[in-house]
């Protein structure tokens, strides 16, 4: 009889090709509006035009690249209203997450974050070798007061600010300075929920968004592939 859930096979070469191209362009190694065509990025690659193109039509549906008549693409601009937007929605959700989470979290595991904000003050690391350890760490202090659908939605938003944050502070690191203020910033958010004061976490978390807001906001607004005002069109590539 066959098992009502198959074995999964090796992932398929479109999927391979979409996680490379997307690790590009979150990156900033492929920068905001530049072009490319499907040939150069087949011959890097060394695939077929198919996966490329597939590749494509995944990421412009994730609002990563813009496709073009015939052969060629380029990575979307970053727009900074879009940015606003997105803290926006978390400064909504997440203040009110961490004054529970603060309550519920283990002793054991304020202990396991607090040895991650450490490492995060390693200066060997910028905001690109970092960036998914800083993902689980938040997901991870708000995980006790959030449901799976609390979850989805940060998740949707924190992929959406991805690109803006790694380009954004990619462009202050490395700095002597950043690595230790990102330690400290980070401790901060621990020592705060250790307290167990729920008004405490949530204004601590706020001023946490509010600044890499603010600094990611700076670092892009002088990048000329940065729409900076609303309804301004989106500079040539």
């Amino acid at each position: 009889m066959k098992p009502p859930v198959q074995p999964i096979e090796a992932r398929s070469v479109p999927d391979l090709v979409t996680t490379e191209l997307r690790r590009s362009i979150v990156s900033g190694d492929l920068a905001p509006g530049e072009t490319f065509s499907l040939r150069k990025i087949a011959t890097m690659l060394d695939v077929s035009f198919i996966p490329v193109r597939e590749a494509l039509r995944n990421l412009e549906a994730e609002g990563l690249v813009i496709t073009r008549p015939g052969r060629s693409a380029c990575v979307a601009p970053l727009y900074l209203e879009d940015l606003q937007s997105i803290y926006r929605l978390r400064r909504s959700l997440e203040p009110e997450l961490a004054a529970r989470a603060c309550t519920l979290i283990s002793d054991a595991e304020l202990s396991r974050l607090q040895a991650m904000a450490e490492d995060f003050g390693d200066e060997r690391h910028t905001i690109q070798t970092v960036y998914d350890a800083h993902h689980e760490f938040h997901a991870a202090l708000l995980a006790p007061a959030a449901t799976v659908w609390d979850m989805r939605v940060l998740n949707s938003l924190w992929r959406a600010a991805e690109r803006y944050i790694r380009i954004g502070f990619g462009k202050i690191d490395p700095d002597p300075e950043t690595s230790p203020h990102r330690r400290h910033v980070h401790e901060n958010l621990v020592d705060t929920f250790r307290r167990r004061d729920p008004e405490a976490a949530a204004r601590t978390l706020l001023d946490h968004l509010d600044r890499n807001e603010k600094t990611a906001l700076r670092a892009l607004a002088a990048d000329p592939h940065v729409v900076t005002e609303p309804g301004e069109a989106a500079p040539p590539a």
